[in-house]
């Protein structure tokens, strides 16, 4: 079995042991070392770190193996290991933060399906294999989620759809809502925070950065620390003062800005001017979902939604109707530009905003957007099918074989229209067809001419009703721009 040392700046981090590829030996072995550095490799007493997952200032992910489960479940153990020469404080605080994240998980993990679980929270005291002083380490184990985050799917698959979007953004703000009714603020919402799993599942991860809100009337919320991603980071929090649930949404309105156009939020804001400006970026997005993003980008927090249950609100208007109209107005100021510098030491105390509602689940819209590329799939295969199935059942059954081919094709419309059918549903529907004809020629008495006068019908068909859509689209555009 491969094993991964942890320890920072090990020489050769490495090993493999043998004897470990036995189930016996490997539950029962006390623990092993690095033939390198000398550094105990089964961490905690249980946890087999196998794969560097990331690095970053404040230590590192290992993809482990629990070996105490019956499936030797994966996991994910952070170490927590500041690189630089931190001052007492700098180090203090950090540490902190790391306990914090454990704590947080250990809340909001256990009660959310969306946000990681913890497993375990631990120290280790090894002494340094060069001069043997004695070094600590602190080692967070959590859930593994199986996927990849939105940052390495938009470098994959290139820029999200306007649909695309509306369903990441009703994902996100729902666990928001469950993450600020517990009276924490993320305060790093990134594309790379955000997890899609096998399934399609979004997770929130790295509560690392995580503020508690404690304040209430009369005892006011203390400064936040400068823990953000540049570019990501609403103004008050680059300045480091007070956040709300309303830093959270400014973050999640900039991270869909940069699955939209593929750019940083930093390349989407004009500081000459002073102003957003990356609809030139989205020409086709819809006037209801870039007044929610608008809205969404306001210097002011108090000038934005306030929780998560207000953008769901607007975000269901989008859907169901087509139409959102702000209750504020979108013009009034514009934000302060993304910049990376070191915020204040002493910066002005803000008043906590109110305390978040607790409103009632959004229902989203059953209707399904449809992009372009959509409507020219979903045209073909409707072309394909329908024909194949009128010709098909007319040649039994005549008349009432035309009606009942039109009736089914019609339910497949609706099914369509309605999102309960989608792309791979299509490909399967399809692939079904083409078996049962040819079923039916060796069983069913079709000739081969038949079969092929049925295949060549629907694809026909099925692209005679993408050229008339793609008439009707390059008509519309023409029209929309002479008038």
């Amino acid at each position: 079995m491969e094993l991964l040392c942890t320890r920072p700046g090990c020489p050769d981090p490495e090993n493999s042991f043998a004897d470990l590829d036995d189930p016996s030996k490997l539950k029962t072995v006390q623990q092993k070392y690095c033939t390198s550095c000398g550094m105990p490799l089964i961490l905690g007493g249980r946890y087999l770190p196998s794969k560097l997952l990331g690095k970053g200032g404040f230590g590192a992910a290992f993809l482990a193996k629990d070996r105490f489960t019956p499936t030797m479940r994966s996991c994910v153990v952070k170490q927590f290991q500041p690189e630089g020469n931190l001052n007492t404080q700098a180090l203090a605080t950090a540490q902190q933060l790391f306990e914090r994240e454990a704590i947080i998980l250990e809340d909001l993990g256990s009660k959310h399906p969306q946000i990681p679980r913890l497993y375990a929270f631990f120290p280790l005291i090894v002494p340094n294999h060069i001069t043997k002083v004695e070094e600590q380490f602190f080692y967070l184990v959590q859930e593994f989620i199986d996927g990849e985050d939105l940052e390495t799917e938009l470098g994959k698959n290139g820029v999200f759809m306007e649909r695309k979007i509306i369903e990441v953004l009703h994902e996100i703000l729902l666990i928001l809502q469950f993450v600020h009714d517990n009276n924490c603020i993320h305060r790093d919402l990134k594309p790379s925070n955000i997890m899609r799993d096998k399934e399609g599942r979004l997770y929130l991860l790295d509560f690392g950065a995580v503020k508690q809100v404690t304040a209430s009337a009369g005892n006011p919320q203390k400064n936040s620390t400068g823990i953000f991603t540049a570019g990501f980071a609403p103004p008050e929090q680059m300045q480091g003062s007070a956040v709300y649930p309303a830093t959270d949404l400014y973050a999640l309105a900039t991270t869909c800005l940069n699955l939209l156009t593929g750019k940083s939020p930093k390349e989407l804001y004009d500081s000459y001017n002073n102003c957003w400006n990356w609809k030139p970026d989205v020409p086709n997005i819809s006037g209801g979902l870039a007044n929610i993003l608008d809205r969404l980008l306001l210097p002011s927090p108090s000038d934005r939604f306030q929780s998560a249950s207000e953008v769901l609100q607007a975000l269901h208007s989008v859907q169901s109707q087509g139409v959102y109209s702000s209750p504020k107005t979108l013009i009034q100021t514009t934000p302060n530009p993304p910049i990376s510098s070191v915020p204040s030491t002493s910066p002005p105390t803000i008043s906590v905003p109110n305390p978040i509602p607790n409103p009632s689940p959004i229902i989203p819209s059953s209707k399904k957007n449809f992009s372009s590329v959509d409507l020219i799939i979903y045209s073909g295969f409707n072309g394909f099918e329908g024909a194949i199935l009128v010709l098909l059942l007319k040649k039994f059954l005549f008349a009432p074989g035309i009606i009942i081919g039109c009736m089914i094709i019609s339910v497949l419309i609706y099914l369509q229209y309605r999102g309960v059918l989608d792309k791979k549903d299509l490909l399967i529907i399809g692939t079904i067809t083409v078996c049962v004809l040819m079923i039916s020629l060796f069983f069913g008495g079709l000739a081969l001419e038949s079969i092929l006068f049925l295949l060549m019908s629907g694809l026909l068909v099925g692209a005679g009703l993408i050229a008339v859509l793609s008439l009707f689209k390059l008509i519309y555009k023409l029209l929309s721009t002479i008038l």
